[in-house]
Formats: structure tokens, C-alpha cells, sequence
């Protein structure tokens, strides 16, 4: 089908189950976060809000080789899972899903803080005074107002891990079925000189970045002319 093997359709299994476990835990791990973020213009925040974007910045070898270092066998918490007689984390899914989190947390967090910025404090407020508890104010008021950010973040998390690299080869490396993405499986084909293959692969990334960034312009464009 399409022309693909039993090694790339491999390579998209891993590809799009890294991509939807990411883009889940970073829904629930970044909400809290981009809440505290626009909820004050602390030092403190303006810290963590750097610490956020650094993976904009920094090279993702960076980001890997560090990585490799804390989760392989001798690292703090690889040598720790060594000690209690477990598997280091190092060359392995875990692993590389642990990375793709940190590296794609800026394009979560960042969203979901101007969507709460542009909400403001008083909905939750007057939802607050007619007797609602945390939970339904998420529910009844913060959800429906900013689910816009929320899908701008699970698409832009998405097709981010998508395009991962660098992160994912120096932290997993090429192992078929454990650490093989789409992305790392085009740079095999590439040095093998199967140039076919690469193209293929290739154009159905590109394929699916422009219609993922043209959904995210259309959600944005579309939540900002209903606020007019």
C-alpha cells in the first residue's frame, strides 16, 4: 500500500504512538503550567518560562546528549533503575517518549498560556462566586472559553514530535520497532542512497505539516474573529 515496506510501515507505528503518547501527557502536564505562567510576572515565572522555550533554542543533539548521559546506565536516573535491578532508559521507547516531552513542551505550554491570557481571571472568578469548585470550573468555563489553545497545542505537539530528529537518534537510535521513527528511518534511506524510499516518506511528512499548520492558522484565525 503506497508503495511502503514492512520497515516503514514499522517506523510509523513507533512514529504516531510517540506522537499521540506525547502530545496526551503533555495536555495534562502543560495545563497546569501555562495556568501558573499567566497568572502572575514573577521572576519565578519569567524562569520557568525560559526553562519552557529552551528546546526552541537549544540543538536538539544538546538536548539528547544530555539526556542520554541522565538516562543511560551511568546516569542519575538510568543508573538508579540499574541499581534496583531494572533496564536503563537509554536505546529504548521509554526513553525517547521521556525526551520527545521535554523537547516538545514549549509548542504545549506556550499556546495554552496566551489562551489564558486572552481568557482573564474573571470568568473563573464569577464562576467561583456562584459556588463552583476547581473541577467545574475547568470543566464549565475554562474548557469551552480556551479549547482553541487546546487544540493549537495538540496539533502543534503532534507535528512536532512528528519531525523529531536529532533528540530521538542520539537518546534512541535506530532500533526497528523500539526507537525507529519516520524521521530517523528517512535519514537511513538517505545513506543507503535509497533515495525512492526517502522521497516517499518525505513527501507524506511535508504533506502533513502543511495541513496541520493550515488547521492551526484556520482554529486561529477563526477564535479570533468570534472574540470580535
Amino acid at each position: 500500500m503506497f508503495g511502503l515496506g514492512p520497515e516503514d510501515w514499522q517506523a510509523i507505528e513507533v512514529t504516531f504512538k510517540l506522537c499521540l503518547y506525547t502530545t496526551l501527557i503533555l495536555l495534562v502536564i502543560a495545563t497546569p503550567i501555562a495556568w501558573w505562567l499567566s497568572s502572575g510576572r514573577s521572576a519565578a515565572r519569567v524562569a520557568v518560562q525560559a526553562v519552557v522555550a529552551l528546546p526552541l533554542v537549544l540543538p536538539p543533539t544538546v538536548l539528547g546528549f544530555y539526556m542520554l548521559i541522565v538516562l543511560g546506565p551511568r546516569g542519575f536516573v538510568g543508573g538508579t533503575l540499574e541499581s534496583m535491578g531494572l533496564h536503563h532508559l537509554a536505546f529504548t521507547f521509554e526513553g525517547i517518549l521521556i525526551a520527545s516531552v521535554i523537547y516538545s513542551m514549549p509548542f504545549a505550554v506556550q499556546p495554552l498560556t496566551e489562551a489564558f491570557n486572552n481568557l482573564g481571571r474573571r470568568p473563573v472568578e464569577v464562576a467561583g462566586s456562584l459556588g463552583a469548585n476547581a473541577i467545574d470550573r475547568f470543566l464549565t468555563v475554562i474548557l469551552p472559553l480556551t479549547r482553541g489553545g487546546f487544540v493549537v497545542a495538540a496539533t502543534l505537539t503532534f507535528a512536532h514530535t512528528l519531525g523529531e530528529f536529532g533528540v530521538i537518534l542520539m537518546l534512541g537510535g535506530s532500533i526497528p520497532g523500539e526507537t525507529k521513527v519516520l524521521s530517523v528511518l528517512i535519514y537511513d534511506h538517505t545513506e543507503a542512497m535509497n533515495y525512492e524510499s526517502a522521497h516517499r516518506l518525505s513527501l507524506m511528512l511535508l504533506i502533513f505539516s502543511f495541513l496541520t499548520l493550515f488547521i492551526v492558522y484556520g482554529i486561529t484565525r477563526r477564535f479570533r474573529v468570534a472574540r470580535i
